[in-house]
């Protein structure tokens, strides 16, 4: 999946499972965030008062550890400038830095949340009349749920007829139904989960509703302490429905969803710039959390201290919020490696991201893993890999290598903090999908940024790989792919802004593609539509996630499309354009823009589509759509 690169001297991107981090370019213990301003240009800053207000308390109250690399409890600056200011003033005021503030005034307090985070506290909640009362049935069919990235452990992203209650005949009356605008957004990419006639989804600011799939109504409201980039998780136990997930600073959260109240909070990570992008999974009472880090980004700053992290999967008892097991996909510590042209001294092996969901595999008691590049030299085997890690103890079982040599961080190319020999920033951004064939056989199927599509067997033997686009940093499959019982469906950016120049033999080509589970072979190819000219900012590539179903698979395009195609050949059987300003039911301004990152999600005649994602240049918005099928 993407993650940052530069554009020009300046233009960050990031993995398709990763977010928009702050560029510190003055000192590491400065929050500024030039980068994040051009991402999220439509977000009010505080005046020049409040934020000389907050760099004042916060330099003489926070930075002693909140800059301090050697206390990974607390969690770096470019960490904190990703959270929302209430989450910070919430932990200010009555969370767990109340001791640490209680000397402070109110509106130092305030202040430092406003600065920490380079936002205009405010309150752009949802009217309290336009909230519905939260109810569910004992009794229902809870099969038709939909829970987790891929939407079952295997992570197919595959619904049956019975759950998806739309096909062949009915999709071209696909109908938008309701709109929902989410406050002060610029990109919409947590999937819901859906619990009978409920969606549960997070949101960029660390909101987390439960809507109602028929009206659109909210009927809870939670605030986590930042935002949330993945899909939400749920478990049913003795009649006790538990949402799960993770925000970017790694906080795993436990919540009632009948009630939307916490059950319990805890921080995975175990590096100060550890962070979390992806989404947690479920299996017999655990969850499993993918662990990034910040330092990807923090690189660019040529005194920061690069790099020293590793990316890994943290096992939490579901039921009571412990830790279970650690794993870190480079074992050994970072030591010096030598010195920079500065003099300081470079750190590693580094790096190697778990960016997105894990894939369970109950049947061999396997949990797998996709990683990304390294930070620093030395390159590790374990890098732009996929790795199965026993789900009990956290060891590795086994590790295939798709890229070899890979160091790459923000600071490249020329910066002091790159690598003497610069990678081409690929990686699994993606798990590999457990494949349940019709013969019998299980096969893991994986996408990587080359723009290769890869099968391998359970025990880690390639068995075939395909090469379906160009490749680079935007290039190749980000987000995922889909599966039925014949074909698995990727959708490939090779978006124009950062391609693999190596080899000038392979022309981009962006789009949707079903190749053939035993073999490999491409079966049809959907080029992405050329852009309207008339919208400015428009990207023709497919970069998100599908969704497939028996005849169809829906797939979003950067150009803020969602289409359906049919799975026979790839023809094109419904299109709708999400782009323009909507009325929406919980009556917050909204718009919508380039559809990325998690797949929709489809349920009983229902289309959810997120719509949004100003990133990358690609065109923000705030919206979660949700269409219907014409049932008359």
């Amino acid at each position: 999946m993407k993650y940052l690169i530069l554009i020009g001297t300046v233009l960050i991107f990031l993995n398709a499972c990763q977010t928009n981090l702050s560029d510190n370019k003055e000192t590491n213990t400065s929050p500024k965030k030039k980068t994040r301003k051009i991402i999220e240009n439509s977000i009010p800053e505080p005046s020049d008062e409040v934020k000389l207000m907050g760099k004042q308390v916060f330099e003489t109250t926070c930075v002693v550890c909140h800059g301090n690399k050697n206390i990974p409890t607390a969690p770096a600056v470019s960490v904190l400038a990703l959270m929302t200011p209430r989450s910070i003033l919430s932990a200010l005021e009555k969370g767990k830095m109340q001791e640490q503030a209680k000397a402070l005034t109110a509106e130092q307090r305030k202040a430092v949340a406003q600065y920490v985070t380079d936002k205009v506290l405010q309150d752009n909640s949802i009217q309290q009349d336009l909230y519905t009362t939260f109810s569910i049935k004992d009794n229902y069919l809870e099969n038709f749920d939909h829970s987790g990235w891929g939407g079952n452990a295997e992570g197919t992203g595959f619904r049956t007829a019975a759950q998806a209650g739309i096909n062949l005949a009915n999709v071209a009356s696909l109908k938008l139904k309701w709109s929902f605008a989410f406050p002060d957004a610029t990109q919409v990419r947590s999937k819901p989960a859906l619990v009978e006639n409920w969606l549960i989804v997070g949101s960029q600011f660390g909101d987390v509703y439960a809507i109602h799939t028929q009206t659109g109504k909210p009927a809870w409201h939670f605030t986590a302490d930042a935002g949330i980039r993945g899909a939400i998780a749920i478990s049913k136990k003795l009649k006790k429905i538990t949402a799960y997930f993770a925000d970017f600073n790694t906080n795993v959260y436990a919540i009632d969803v009948l009630t939307g109240k916490l059950i319990w909070k805890l921080r995975a990570g175990y590096h100060q710039q550890s962070a979390v992008t992806g989404s947690v999974a479920l299996n017999n009472d655990m969850v499993y959390v993918p662990i990034t880090s910040a330092e990807v980004t923090s690189a660019k700053t040529d005194s920061y201290e690069c790099c020293t992290s590793s990316g890994g999967l943290v096992a939490i008892d579901a039921l009571s919020g412990k830790v279970a097991w650690q794993y870190k996909v480079i074992p050994e510590e970072a030591k010096s490696q030598g010195k920079k042209k500065s003099g300081k001294p470079f750190y590693g092996p580094s790096g190697a991201p778990v960016w997105c969901s894990p894939t369970i595999d109950a049947k061999r008691g396997v949990v797998y893993i996709g990683t990304g590049e390294n930070y620093t030299a030395p390159a590790t085997t374990t890098s732009d890999a996929i790795q199965a890690i026993n789900m009990k103890t956290g060891k590795l079982v086994w590790s295939y290598q798709a890229t070899k040599s890979d160091t790459w961080n923000l600071a490249c190319p020329g910066d002091p903090n790159c690598p003497d020999k610069v990678g081409p920033d690929l990686d699994f951004g993606m798990a590999p999908i457990l494949v349940h064939k019709a013969d019998g056989k299980d096969l893991l199927v994986a996408g990587e940024k080359s723009g290769e599509v890869y099968a391998l067997s359970t025990d880690g033997k390639l068995i075939w790989k395909k090469r379906i686009g160009k490749g680079g940093a935007l290039g190749g499959i980000h987000w995922g792919m889909a599966t039925d019982d014949k074909n698995v469906y990727a959708a490939n950016s090779d978006n124009i802004y950062a391609i693999d120049k190596r080899d000038a033999s392979i022309q981009p080509s962006p789009g949707l593609y079903a190749l053939d589970l035993n073999t490999g072979n491409i079966q049809w190819a959907a080029h992405s539509p050329a852009c309207d000219p008339n919208v400015k900012g428009c990207l023709s590539a497919n970069s998100a996630a599908p969704t497939a179903l028996p005849g169809i698979v829906f797939a979003g395009g950067l150009d803020g499309h969602i289409r359906a195609y049919a799975t026979s050949n790839g023809k094109i059987l419904w299109d709708y354009n999400t782009i323009r300003p909507y009325e929406t039911v919980n009556k917050i301004n909204g718009k919508g823009g380039a559809l990325d990152g998690a797949a929709p999600v489809v349920a009983n005649g229902m289309l959810f589509v997120n719509s949004g994602y100003g990133m990358f240049g690609e065109l923000p918005g705030n919206m979660l759509l949700a269409f219907e099928i014409d049932k008359k």
